[in-house]
């Protein structure tokens, strides 16, 4: 891997990134120089390897450049979502231990809330005028453009989205080495997906994610050209793809479906044919979706399966796809486990937990009790993930652990039903959840958010239920259906199922007729 310094002096004026509604670049040299002069500002701070500072941004250079700091400083930094209210950032900022908040008077209120809550934590806004936040641009630009003198490798402490509870800090040793060594993800971004310096990678989606922004910070180390958006829009991608003459993109299956919801006069006027490499993961992709985009977009689409523990990843080329309808692909720098609820392996084919070993090791910052919990007796880890592996080691997903449902003795698997009725023209999100039952235990209910239509809500679910005996067995058969405005997912496609199901265990029975939102 070269190094941004290396980059920058080879093309200075390449674009580093691209603002992609309004084309707002920063090239490599002037990236270089500010990240160079913020890491003097750390160190005149007294920050050293180790420490820890957050970020609260929308999508931009900062969060990317704030990213580059920490990892040249050795510093760990948390990427914080710009969607969370102020109590939920003080949490993120005061567990993790983050000496410094750097953030824009762009997100107003929350950022105007947060200097009363965070106490000794040292706050800086990426321009003046901020009160109560220190200028970090106009103080970094009184130091040099020149490298620190003790340059050491930092990394991302990243937090895990919520979706089955509280947030928890994903911690991992920092690397050592030069900054030069390649990441975890370099040899896949370059040999896999083919990505070069001659490349444009498009980001989408929110950069306080771990994919988004561990992908987009692989592409600038490779010297492609980033092009960000300030929020996914499918129109929006495709004028981006034509007019920055992208490469390479990463995608969760959300956007593939609004996508996908684009007419032909829609889609009929972009160019996408500079499209090299496509990649996705996040959540599982609904077969027809992906066989759709495939047939849209040629055989270039990669899926790939972990998380931002980094424990295990598993890849699957579009190719191998086509032959594995659904699979996520075969382990790549570690070996795959599937157990049972003791924690013994399980024939070639069955259900179970997966677990994986030989991969990164990590902890869940300040929670012992869930680190642990994340273990298997041998060590192994786990993301809590069900599924089974096929004779050639192709690893297929059922669901997560803790949205099985349990109905009547019988384990029902939410994924399974929300493929199929994704896939139903009624449907524009779908959440299945078990919600209490007096004499099943628990009942299979689908909770939809609904396209436009003018059939009934009566009419709609006995479509959707006939539409799901056709495919599936009585007892996933939802017995209940119920509609909402809206279902609360994060930015990055990511359902917060947990909220969803709450609302059913809260009472016996939920108020529908408002919307559920997420934070």
């Amino acid at each position: 891997m070269t190094h941004l310094s290396e980059i920058a002096r080879r093309t200075p004026n390449k674009p580093a990134i691209i603002m992609a509604e309004t084309g707002a670049a920063v090239n490599f040299e002037q990236f270089e120089a500010q990240c160079n002069q913020t890491a003097h500002l750390l160190r005149s701070l007294g920050l050293k390897r180790g420490d820890c500072v957050a970020a609260l941004f929308d999508n931009g250079p900062e969060i990317l450049e704030l990213t580059a700091v920490a990892e040249r400083a050795g510093l760990y930094i948390v990427a914080v979502s710009n969607r969370l209210t102020a109590a939920e950032v003080q949490y993120l900022v005061e567990d993790s231990g983050s000496r410094y908040l750097f953030t824009t008077g762009r997100l107003g209120t929350i950022v105007h809330a947060l200097p009363d809550m965070l106490g000794s934590v040292g706050l800086f806004a990426s321009e003046g005028g901020v009160a109560a936040y220190r200028d970090w641009k106009a103080e970094a630009a009184a130091f040099p453009t020149t490298p620190i003198s003790d340059q050491s490798m930092g990394g991302l402490m990243l937090y895990s989205s919520g979706t089955t509870g509280r947030p928890k800090g994903i911690r991992r040793p920092l690397p050592d080495g030069p900054l030069t060594n390649p990441t975890a993800l370099t040899p896949v971004f370059t040999r896999m997906f083919g990505a070069n310096a001659a490349w444009t990678y498009l980001s989408p989606a929110p950069l306080y994610h771990a994919a988004p922004l561990g992908w987009a910070m692989e592409a600038l180390r490779t010297g492609c050209t980033v092009v960000v958006m300030e929020k996914f829009d499918a129109r929006g991608v495709l004028d981006a793809i034509a007019r920055y003459s992208v490469n390479i993109a990463q995608f969760v299956p959300t956007h593939f479906v609004r996508l996908l919801k684009l007419t032909q006069e829609e889609r009929a006027p972009y160019d996408l044919s500079s499209l090299r490499t496509v990649f996705h993961a996040a959540a599982p992709c609904p077969i027809p979706i992906k066989e759709a985009m495939l047939d849209w977009w040629g055989p270039i689409i990669h899926e790939y399966y972990s998380g931002t523990e980094g424990c295990g990843f598993t890849l699957i080329g579009p190719a191998e796809w086509r032959e594995r309808q659904g699979s996520v692909g075969r382990a790549l720098g570690c070996v795959i486990h599937i157990c049972d609820e003791i924690g013994s392996p399980v024939p070639v084919g069955q259900d179970g937990q997966v677990f994986f070993s030989g991969g990164p090791v990590f902890e869940y910052h300040n929670d012992p009790e869930k680190t642990a919990e994340s273990r298997h007796a041998l060590g192994w880890a786990t993301l809590g993930d069900i599924g089974h592996i096929d004779e050639d080691g192709y690893l297929y997903l059922t669901d997560r652990k803790s949205f099985t449902i349990i109905t009547g003795g019988v384990n029902v698997y939410p994924q399974e039903i929300e493929n199929i009725l994704a896939t139903h023209p009624l449907v524009e999100d779908v959440a299945v959840i078990g919600a209490p039952d007096e004499e099943m235990g628990e009942r299979v209910v689908a909770v939809i958010q609904r396209a436009s239509s003018s059939v009934s809500d009566d009419d709609a679910r006995e479509a959707l239920r006939a539409f799901c005996r056709s495919q599936l067995s009585g007892v996933k058969t939802p017995r209940q259906i119920d509609f909402v405005d809206e279902l609360p997912r994060h930015p990055t496609g990511k359902l917060y199922k947990r909220l969803v199901r709450d609302r059913y265990w809260a009472k016996a029975e939920p108020a529908v007729d408002r919307p559920l939102s997420g934070p």
